[in-house]
């Protein structure tokens, strides 16, 4: 690896020598496809400096041998354009980032992808089961070259400084462009309005619909599928619909024709047609906290869960809405509409700071601190 490292820089450092361009390098592992805050925050760019040329470079690093040549050509893409660029934003970790030594001038950005923290990751979960080794973190230098890291509220920044192990001075209240979208009625509207056309049992409003957005659990499929099935057993459909937006990487499908489960949109689109929201300990409840959407928590697997995947915030005492360990306790919550405005306020006030419009402070705040 050492050897692999010195080669790359030595590589990094010819490419140097071209000149640097007014220039901004977006970098994600999220996804091979720019997420909706680099679109947001791309547009806000070129609106406002269009002399400024914007490149993003957004691919995940997948499994096979293949697929890993394929991203390691795509790191000689990286190379250059650091190189020769003045801002580099990231959403994720990003290997040559962190392993490199970079220009003086380069300004390098973490906003990382989730409005705010749930489950720890990083340095906090180091040598566990879901965690790096420390001797793999200490080797590729995990999330160290940043010069900033921008949070969406202050309560958020103590996860970030222990999860990058990082300066808390230099983690900045700036929440993700996303949140531009909860605030846009017509966003809203239109959001809707396609949902709709794909399910227009989701229009009637003889329902309410309740839409249920858990977290990812490693290797917990069946738990979840019959974790699902004893709340669709229990829940009262001839006043509620069940809508069910599993994480990506959980395999689950019903065949009971009472459970809608929806692949075509995205979690913060669902978002829009929910009359409730139940969650577990997925972010989405940041989103849902903007939208001020009745949240529950279905947390019947909350034992095992705090044994093998510690959480940033006290959950019991801080998660907006009844938690319910059984299918039974959240469907009684829900029909009795035990829900607390004044606890959802206090919530977003303490872990978001919302302002209408975070792309332009973002935008503002790379122009304002060029090197």
């Amino acid at each position: 690896m050492r050897i692999a490292t010195v080669l790359l820089q030595g590589l990094y450092n010819l490419l140097k020598l071209f000149p640097q361009q007014d220039k901004i390098v977006f970098l994600s592992r999220q996804s091979n496809t720019p997420s909706l805050d680099f679109r947001l925050l791309d547009e806000e760019i070129k609106r406002t400096h269009p002399s400024y040329k914007t490149v993003l470079l957004c691919k995940k690093l997948e499994g096979g041998v293949f697929q890993k040549l394929l991203y390691i050509l795509h790191m000689f893409r990286q190379l250059y354009h650091l190189a020769t660029a003045r801002v580099a934003l990231l959403d994720s970790y990003c290997i040559v980032i962190s392993l490199l030594s970079h220009r003086k001038s380069l300004l390098v950005i973490q906003m990382w992808h989730s409005v705010g923290t749930m489950k720890k990751f990083g340095y906090s979960i180091l040598d566990q089961e879901e965690g790096s080794s420390s001797k793999v973190a200490k080797m590729m230098r995990m999330h160290r070259g940043y010069d900033y890291v921008f949070a969406a509220g202050e309560g958020y920044k103590d996860h970030l400084a222990e999860g990058f192990d990082f300066d808390r001075s230099r983690i900045l209240t700036y929440p993700l462009p996303r949140l531009e979208r909860l605030q846009d009625d017509t966003y809203i509207q239109e959001t809707k309005h396609r949902i709709y056309e794909t399910y227009p049992e989701l229009a009637d409003k003889g329902k309410q619909n309740i839409v249920y957005v858990p977290t990812f659990r490693v290797n917990e499929d069946q738990a979840f599928a019959a974790a699902v099935d004893a709340f669709a057993k229990e829940l009262n459909h001839n006043r509620y619909r069940l809508i069910v937006k599993a994480h990506p990487l959980t395999h689950y499908q019903s065949q009971d024709p009472r459970i809608l489960c929806d692949a075509a949109f995205s979690s913060m689109e669902m978002l829009c047609v929910a009359d409730i929201v139940v969650s577990d300990y997925s972010c989405i409840i940041y989103e849902a906290a903007v939208l001020k959407k009745p949240m529950y928590f279905y947390a019947y697997d909350y034992a095992h869960y705090m044994q093998t995947r510690d959480l940033y915030i006290d959950y019991k005492k801080e998660m907006p809405g009844p938690i319910c360990e059984s299918a039974a306790d959240l469907c009684t919550a829900i029909a009795a509409g035990g829900f607390d405005s004044d606890r959802l306020s206090a919530f977003l006030q303490k872990y978001v700071e919302v302002t209408g419009h975070e792309s332009a402070n973002i935008a503002s705040f790379i122009f304002s601190h060029l090197k």
